[in-house]
């Protein structure tokens, strides 16, 4: 029915823009399915003017916590979805369905696909890293439709295809802040709320990026780290961050987790902290130094493009995105730094500015045998030094290349130099 409604469309307007997809219809499941949630209206207007046809394209997300929610995980990725539709001149109302408070279940996000499916979804984002098996069982059964996943590492070479980047980049520019915040504080003790630890590439490489950040400032900066066992809790995720403060001594807090409770926490206790995700300075104004966050509207504006080039052949989506993994930086504009506040130390902005651009530059990597030494004054030298990891091992000889993306997004099981589990 969409097909025939677009050609009549075409034939009375003399032309018109067809998505990739077609009519679908969901494979038949025994459990119960999930009411779709419309979108609210877009976080950002439009970039540009919005084409003088309507795009016809219809959007799907599957995710794992609220769409109402304002800060953390799912808000970030919220925010990028409605914003790239607002760039594209895509309405939210009505060509975007949701399903949202999905847990990492394959049952229940294989309903949540279904019931995208049968709202005529052209192309499905899914959010979390446990919807990886349903997301790919379900490329391989509507060859018709466009499934991307995040945070994954499955794909194929036709329909399906998975995007993440390098959130330890923007780590290590939180790490920056945090670590001067110690020395201007006479504290070398920073504490981390983490998801996992070396279970997941993921939250290793961000425990690792933001201690060797905050170890360029402060050599003698030690990283406590409390791991949840769970992506998002919030009950935890605020007493974790407490015990840190508490046991620990931590006079900054940073996380990985989904809200914005251990910023709140760090206010609480009269310290400060880094969030993650989103700027959570409105959550903790007195704490908040910055947070490293996700622009997610670059990826998801990439994805939709390439969507409606498809020109109605959804096999066509990884060879027009011209990888199946996408793996963006800072140099993207995918992964940054929240605005500093001014609870920030003297030059942070400076000293900021100048990691970032060696990074964005291509110059330097963050995990490799080169080591950054950034003064007080926010000045930034370099010298050839190990990557060592905290059992004492080399995982870098002086000088050498940083360690592979395959590494950093999939077997990354070590923590680095003075990190300690709490």
């Amino acid at each position: 029915m969409k097909k025939l409604l677009a050609l009549m469309m075409a034939l009375v307007l003399a032309f018109g823009l067809v998505a990739c997809g077609g009519s679908k219809t969901p494979a038949p499941s025994n459990e119960p399915t999930p009411s779709t949630q419309p979108s609210t209206e877009p976080s950002a207007e439009p970039s540009a003017e919005p084409s003088a046809e309507p795009v016809a394209l219809k959007v799907g997300a599957v995710y794992i916590n609220s769409k109402n929610d304002t800060a953390g995980y799912t808000f970030a990725h919220h925010n990028g979805i409605t914003k790239a539709m607002a760039e594209l001149g895509l309405d939210v109302n009505t060509q975007l369905a949701i399903v949202d408070e999905v847990p990492e279940d394959d049952t229940a996000v294989r309903s949540a696909i279904d019931t995208l499916v049968g709202e005529g979804c052209d192309i499905i984002f899914g959010i979390s890293f446990g919807y990886i098996n349903a997301f790919a069982q379900a490329a391989e059964d509507y060859p018709e439709v466009i499934f991307s996943h995040g945070t994954g590492y499955l794909s194929n070479d036709t329909n399906f295809n998975n995007y993440f980047g390098r959130a330890y980049q923007a780590r290590y520019l939180a790490g920056v802040a945090a670590g001067l915040k110690s020395l201007e504080l006479g504290n070398n003790n920073l504490g981390y709320v983490a998801a996992f630890s070396t279970e997941y590439a993921e939250t290793c490489s961000g425990i690792n990026g933001f201690a060797l950040g905050a170890q360029s400032v402060n050599p003698d900066a030690v990283v406590y780290v409390k791991s949840l066992g769970a992506w998002a809790d919030e009950q935890n995720e605020y007493a974790f961050a407490e015990e840190l403060i508490n046991t620990y001594n931590c006079c900054v807090v940073t996380q990985h987790c989904d809200s914005a409770q251990p910023q709140i926490a760090a206010a609480n206790k009269g310290v400060f902290g880094c969030g993650y995700n989103s700027d959570m300075t409105a959550d903790a104004p007195s704490a908040h130094l910055t947070a490293a966050i996700w622009n997610w509207n670059v990826y998801y504006r990439t994805a939709m493009q390439a969507a409606m080039d498809c020109a109605g052949d959804a096999s066509k989506f990884v060879e027009k995105m011209g990888t199946p993994a996408y793996y963006g930086g800072l140099a993207e504009g995918f992964v940054d730094v929240s605005p500093l506040t001014d609870n920030c130390a003297p030059n942070t902005d400076k000293a900021v500015a100048a990691v970032k651009d060696l990074i964005v530059s291509g110059q330097w990597d963050v995990f490799s045998g080169v080591k950054l030494h950034v003064a007080a004054d926010g000045t930034v030298t370099t010298e050839a030094a190990p990557l060592m990891d905290n059992a004492g091992n080399e995982i870098v000889a002086a000088g050498g290349p940083s360690v592979e993306d395959g590494v950093i997004t999939g077997t990354m099981n070590y923590l680095v130099q003075g990190v300690q589990m709490g």
